[in-house]
């Protein structure tokens, strides 16, 4: 799990969650509006919204994200968090403690070397 959490709001722009993503070499941004977790914005959002919009790179990424994410508590194991990924055909998802966010967990966190 990733504790450094790279975050967006909800008004960025695609292009400028894209470029904050590229530069910090992630593949998922949070959408966070204050202290609360409100979507998170992924690489494959980025492509479906160039796929779907000429000027998608201008549109905000509220209109892109997957609103209310599905987020793990911290205390779930690898193997639980492993089979949700796997079931929900997900890459990233965002971690928990007592209702905070704290993390982001990564296909690739869980990988073996």
């Amino acid at each position: 799990m990733s504790i450094d959490l790279i975050s967006v709001p909800p008004t960025a722009t695609v292009a400028e969650a894209a470029q904050v993503m590229s530069l910090q070499h992630i593949g998922a941004a949070l959408v966070v509006e204050g202290e609360d977790l409100v979507g998170i914005f992924t690489e494959r959002d980025i492509v479906r919204a160039l796929a779907a919009e000429h000027d998608a790179a201008t549109h905000d990424v509220r209109e892109w994200m997957t609103k209310d994410p599905v987020t793990l508590d911290a205390d779930v194991s690898a193997q639980e968090t492993l089979a949700l990924m796997l079931a929900k055909g997900f890459r990233h998802v965002p971690v928990t403690q007592a209702g905070q966010l704290v993390g982001i967990v990564s296909m690739r966190d869980l990988t073996i070397r």
